[in-house]
């Protein structure tokens, strides 16, 4: 059973934002046209689970389904729509989750949504 907890700020979360999006480029490769950091870890000074939540833009869902066996290579779970339509979710650590992925078509509501979130302090 995975548990919850908040910590306090830390600094070294961008920094795992930065190791990982260059990981995921190197990669999903083209298929990629943005990575963001989004969520409480991307937001300088708020308390938060501790876990990287990345939004992936990308130019076509169908190619990024057929990297899920280059995603499983790097440690994510490939997890489908898991409940939003068009998005891909990848997760990566099981239990001890690190790291997830929401990823969307370039341009996708829910990209502006999710970098709105993160921008409003």
């Amino acid at each position: 059973m995975r548990k919850i907890e908040v910590h306090n700020y830390d600094p070294s979360w961008p920094k795992r934002f930065e190791t990982e999006k260059e990981l995921l480029i190197r990669t999903l490769g083209e298929v990629v046209t943005a990575i963001h950091h989004i969520g409480s870890t991307a937001v300088p000074g708020l308390a938060a689970k501790p876990v990287i939540d990345m939004l992936v833009g990308v130019d076509d869902l169908s190619t990024l389904d057929l990297l899920n066996p280059d995603m499983e290579a790097i440690g994510y779970e490939p997890r489908g729509e898991f409940g939003i339509p068009s998005r891909r979710y990848f997760q990566k650590g099981g239990d001890a989750r690190s790291h997830q992925i929401h990823a969307f078509l370039a341009g996708d509501d829910n990209i502006t949504r999710h970098v709105a979130f993160r921008d409003y302090s």
